[in-house]
């Protein structure tokens, strides 16, 4: 059966950990694609992995349309699918890790009638093989811009909700 909906396929990188990082996007929706990626001077690769879910969904503008979201990242798919995102959530992220990315992940999961699939990583998917390729060379470019929430520790971000 074909899917119906917007399949989003998604990826992060860090050369180091911490280092330069990316992500990468493909987006599909009805014989259309749409690739997207960025890279940032200092961050993680959890931190990358999650900012391509969060900035796929965000690029949605269809909100009605059911998305499938596609991760090799176990982090960001058990921290939902498994529900500790919402009991982190409760405890206001205290002792967690990216609390400014998961209250932007957590803003537009609510709006969007997504699932997140994890797939394996570097298993001859064709789309997630491709974002692998986009993140990787987003981490290598030129002037990346600085990752606030994780260069300034979150601290800054995360005063200014709670």
């Amino acid at each position: 059966m074909i899917y119906k909906g917007i399949s989003i396929y998604t990826d992060g990188a860090a050369r180091g950990n911490p280092g330069p990082g990316g992500y990468g996007v493909v987006m599909l929706f009805e014989g259309l694609r749409k690739e997207m990626s960025d890279g940032f001077r200092l961050t993680t690769n959890n931190r990358m992995e999650l900012l391509a879910v969060i900035v796929a969904l965000e690029a949605v503008k269809r909100k009605d349309l059911k998305i499938r979201v596609y991760s090799d990242s176990r982090y960001v798919v058990d921290a939902v699918n498994k529900g500790w995102l919402w009991n982190w959530e409760k405890k206001r992220f205290k002792k967690k890790k990216n609390p400014d990315l998961w209250m932007r992940f957590i803003a537009i999961y609510k709006k969007v009638n997504v699932e997140l699939i994890w797939v394996k990583g570097h298993a001859d998917i064709p789309e997630n093989e491709r974002c692998d390729e986009l993140a990787v060379e987003a981490s290598k470019m030129p002037n990346p811009q600085e990752d606030e929430g994780y260069e300034g520790e979150n601290e800054g971000f995360l005063n200014s909700f709670l």
